[in-house]
């Protein structure tokens, strides 16, 4: 197969945008569609094509890259694209979906004979922009040719967690990732609003730690966030971290473990987008630790 290629982008929010734009600068012909036209539109001046239905999108592609809400809305759009695909063809499935959900999109895969992938990836709007994801993949190895030029273009590296994407493996190691960043992500805010209790200032926690093996760039770069009043757009929003912490909580549940740390920041991330911060940056879950917005 040709190193360039005819793909479909399905959900062009944050990461689903950006990976359009990079599959583009790559050289591949690209069809992007999104549920909210709106969303999709500007791709265009990148040389994207817009499509008007998912079906559309995946009219003649070689690969399927599916960048959306959750598993169910997943399904839902591929359900829409059915008339659309022809067996034969890749699906790389990146969306975080949990563990049952990539095993309701495996069968539909399945039932249209499409080429699984499951590929979620690590990143937020930088590396995505940049296309320095990391990707976490599962496939056959005879279909990998199919899709490494559309990694290759999304991301620095790809990491291979198996040969069968409907196990989910690399929906598994994604999920155990994503424990320990909104875990942190969590703390980070904490700090900064225990700092503010207390009177504290935060530079002084940071001088308190810096070099040393409590020093963080992550958890610089999330404070960073709240103290510079730098929440939008957001790098990887609130409410989408609210249903990553609660596919990590049901599948620990499926394990037989209990994550109370996740099933907090569940409820912490919750309580922020009933707060009206659902859009901005997963930093903004600082505001949790409050009545009412700081």
């Amino acid at each position: 197969m040709t190193d360039k290629l005819t793909v479909s982008v399905l959900g062009t929010g944050i990461m689903g945008a950006a990976m359009a734009r990079n599959l583009a600068r790559a050289g591949h012909t690209v069809r992007a569609w999104n549920r909210s036209a709106g969303k999709a539109q500007p791709l265009a001046a990148d040389g994207v094509e817009i499509a008007d239905s998912p079906a559309e999108a995946v009219r003649g592609a070689d690969v399927v890259l599916t960048m959306l809400y959750d598993g169910p809305a997943a399904l839902d759009v591929m359900r829409q694209a059915a008339e659309g695909l022809r067996p034969g063809i890749a699906w790389v499935q990146s969306t975080t979906a949990g563990v049952e959900g990539i095993a309701d999109l495996a069968a539909f895969a399945r039932e249209h004979r499409l080429v699984f992938f499951d590929a979620p990836v690590l990143g937020t709007r930088q590396p995505a922009e940049a296309g320095q994801l990391l990707v976490l993949a599962a496939g056959p190895v005879d279909g990998r040719g199919a899709v490494t030029p559309v990694f290759d273009a999304v991301g620095a590296r790809t990491v291979w967690t198996g040969e069968d994407g409907a196990e989910g493996s690399a929906t598994r190691l994604k999920l155990v990732a994503n424990s320990w960043v909104l875990a942190v992500t969590n703390a980070a805010g904490e700090v900064l609003a225990l700092a503010k209790a207390l009177g504290v200032d935060p530079q002084g926690f940071f001088d308190a730690i810096d070099g040393g093996p409590l020093d963080m760039g992550y958890l610089r770069a999330k404070s960073g966030l709240v103290l510079n009043d730098q929440l939008s757009p957001a790098q990887f929003a609130v409410s989408t971290a609210a249903k990553d912490a609660r596919l990590i909580v049901e599948a620990g549940e499926r394990g037989g473990v209990r994550l109370d740390v996740a099933a907090a920041s569940a409820e912490r991330f919750e309580r922020a987008v009933a707060q009206g911060h659902g859009d901005e940056d997963m930093a903004a879950a600082y505001y949790a630790s409050f009545d009412e917005n700081a």
